[in-house]
């Protein structure tokens, strides 16, 4: 039964907080690409997938089955009727079940690293004990797993928070750590972007009412857990039109092989030489010529991008997202915390006429001892870095600090007979004109072009005397400008979304070398242009984490929600930032992009090795009946039955070989369309159509040596 008590309206001390829950780490840690444990749990499925129900879904893939099985079937035959030439079909019948399995262990290996991924969050999600608010004001201890969306619960200090919510009364701190790895606490209050919470998550201080939004195995964690399993993941389009494109060919060779059959059965009648070709010969004849190696590595390529999205601590909703992300061409982002610092601050004193830079300076800092802005503490950093002034005593010399109030637009301290007031410059003229003051007009002529340069002007006054004026300006991010350098190389139109006026907007726009801009933006704005923008053919990426950002996101092709961010704004995004740090959303465009690059690269290897083993295969299958064909063998392998059993091996383990590149991706690098074209059929296109020849020829020699054919 659950046990009920009574909400106090005095604050909760402070209770005792596990310090091993505080130890920052990953929701989901980086494992080593070949880690024993995902490798024995690949192993494994790979094995499970040559279910044909499950082969299906990759038709070439189960061709190659399909034609293992049969050769098998005849295998069987030959050795109940006691048939020659059992040793090469038993060789070619197991190299093409090694190319099933190879190409199974591929998806299967992508598929345990998301496995993995989704059993280490599970261990985070644990059954809590929730205090629920009851109608009549009581609390009633209750299992979290009862708890369901609507039920108020009160979270105190020390508290686990039991499941997704939105803060509805009070603030407090709270650890994330177990969610986004970061070690800092966050503020989490009642109104404003900031009211999100998530399950699992622990109170640090003070107590705050939380109004549940999920119910039990619909909460963020399960979402997350279930969208991270690779087995759920949808294929996207450009993967379907692959998929088509490749069972299409298959198909072809498919017609094109069976019909070979009543031609070599005419032209060994016809020539009276050589033997017609056997089923294991034409069996591997298909797999050769069939795209295998893209076949096999296509689906652990997608499952692989979202694995590297999810390392960057980002959780694709889907696969499309992901693929989405490298077709972008315009980029939206926010000025505020994600070009900019944030948060206003102090460049430089500008002192009026027969003001020394110094004296300012010392007004400036003392009038914001008790400012807790970060403007104000930029103030008092910047008076002490440039003029030398350290922070004094003030409580000794009875110092009254006047609070800044909206109503005045003005703080300072009453200090030694001195009044020191800061503010906007409207206020302080005021102030000194109240005390009998002149306000030079060089001081309101300062003022008004820091406002047209996009900085923020405070004035600052010592009774009737004002001193000048204090420039401060939003910060551009260290590195920003080079960013956005790297996205105008990657052919991506950066526009920084802002609700300042133009004028500062275009200020910040141009020092940070965003491409265009978009000022005085409004919630109908960004849809507005975005849907524009959509318009013209192009594909939108944009980051948002209020409520006011959840139309935009959810009409952007790639929406990448904060996760400190309003329920709304993550609902309506495809992507959901753990670390809440807007200009992920740069590294997510370069994983998209990587994903089509090795998608593309693998697609041109695949098809380049077809053409090649074709030199190996067609000479070796009708050099007996047609001499002449031997001037094909380019490569002088020495028999039919070595030629063929070569080119087999080479098939099943070029995919082994590409494994690797198909889970870490093709490296990115920012340049044209044009230029990455060219590198693709240099290094894909000649290194697939070169590579089979030697290779080939090695094995063909090894298996000379050992006798095997």
């Amino acid at each position: 039964m659950a046990t009920t008590t009574t909400v106090s309206s005095t604050p909760v001390p402070p209770t005792p907080v596990d310090e091993t829950r505080l130890i920052p780490k990953k929701l989901v840690r980086a494992r080593p690409l070949f880690d024993p444990e995902i490798l024995r749990r690949a192993l494994k499925d790979s094995v499970l997938k040559l279910n044909p129900v499950t082969l299906m879904k990759n038709p070439v893939i189960f061709v190659v089955e399909v034609g293992a099985a049969l050769v098998l079937l005849f295998l069987v035959r030959d050795i109940a009727t006691g048939a020659g030439g059992i040793g090469f079909e038993l060789q070619i019948d197991l190299w093409l079940w090694f190319t099933v399995l190879f190409a199974t262990f591929a998806e299967a290996m992508a598929e345990a690293r998301g496995k993995a991924q989704a059993e280490s969050m599970r261990k985070t999600r644990t059954d809590t004990i929730a205090n629920r608010l009851t109608a009549d004001g009581r609390i009633e201890k209750v299992s979290s797993s009862k708890l369901r969306a609507g039920d108020t619960v009160v979270c105190s200090a020390g508290e686990v928070i039991p499941g997704d919510g939105e803060v509805v009364e009070g603030i407090a701190t709270v650890d994330e750590s177990v969610i986004t790895g970061e070690s800092a606490p966050v503020i989490r209050e009642s109104g404003g972007d900031r009211s999100a919470v998530t399950g699992g998550t622990r109170v640090l201080s003070d107590q705050i009412k939380v109004k549940i939004t999920s119910n039990p195995g619909e909460t963020f964690l399960d979402r997350m857990i279930a969208l991270v399993e690779g087995a759920e993941r949808q294929k996207t389009p450009n993967e379907i039109a692959l998929n088509i494109m490749i069972a299409g060919l298959t198909i072809i060779f498919l017609f094109a092989v069976a019909t070979l059959v009543p031609f070599a059965i005419y032209s060994v009648a016809s020539a009276g030489a050589g033997a017609a070709p056997t089923i294991a010969v034409y069996t591997a004849l298909l797999v050769c010529l069939i795209p295998t190696t893209i076949g096999g590595l296509l689906s652990a390529i997608g499952i692989a991008g979202m694995d590297r999205v999810m390392q960057h601590n980002v959780l694709a909703m889907s696969g499309k997202a992901v693929e989405a992300a490298g077709d972008v061409n315009t980029l939206l982002l926010d000025k505020t915390g994600t070009i900019t610092l944030g948060s206003r601050q102090a460049v430089e004193m500008l002192p009026a006429s027969g003001v020394t830079e110094r004296e300012i300076a010392d007004a400036a800092q003392l009038s914001s001892l008790a400012d807790e802005t970060p403007e104000g503490r930029s103030i008092v950093v910047l008076a002490k870095e440039k003029y030398g002034l350290r922070g004094r005593d003030v409580a000794a010399h009875n110092a009254k600090f006047i609070p800044f109030s909206a109503y005045t637009k003005m703080s300072g301290v009453d200090i030694e007979g001195r009044q020191l007031r800061k503010g906007a410059t409207d206020a302080i003229v005021n102030f000194v004109r109240q005390q009998g003051g002149r306000v030079p007009s060089e001081v309101t002529d300062l003022s008004d072009k820091i406002s047209r340069t996009g900085g923020t002007p405070l004035a600052v006054a010592d009774g009737s005397t004002l001193l000048g004026i204090i420039h401060l300006k939003d910060i551009v991010k260290v590195g920003m400008k080079e960013r956005i350098a790297q996205l105008r190389a990657m052919g991506i139109r950066s526009v920084m979304v802002t609700g300042d006026n133009p004028l500062t907007a275009a200020a910040i726009a141009s020092e940070a070398g965003v491409d265009d801009f978009l000022a005085q933006a409004t919630p109908k704005d960004k849809l507005e242009y975005i849907r524009k923008e959509q318009a013209g053919g192009r594909m939108i990426a944009m980051t948002g984490d209020g409520t006011n950002d959840a139309p935009a996101l959810a009409q952007a092709d790639v929406g990448l929600a904060m996760n400190t961010g309003t329920t709304a704004a993550r609902e309506a995004g495809n992507m959901v930032d753990l670390d809440s740090n807007p200009t992920k959303l740069i590294e997510v465009v370069a994983i998209g992009k990587q994903l089509l690059i090795t998608r593309g690269a693998l697609t041109t290897f695949s098809i380049m090795n077809d053409v090649s083993k074709y030199f190996a295969i067609i000479p070796a299958m009708f050099m007996a009946t047609y001499p002449a064909l031997n001037k094909l063998n380019i490569m002088y392998l020495r028999t039919p039955q070595s030629a063929v059993l070569a080119a087999v091996i080479f098939n099943a383990l070029i995919i082994v070989a590409l494994v690797p590149l198909a889970l870490r991706g093709v490296r990115y690098r920012p340049q044209s369309a044009a230029q990455m074209l060219r590198r693709n059929l240099l290094v894909y296109g000649v290194g697939g159509l070169v590579a089979p020849f030697p290779c080939i020829w090695a094995i063909d020699r090894i298996l000379g040596l050992l006798h095997l054919a």
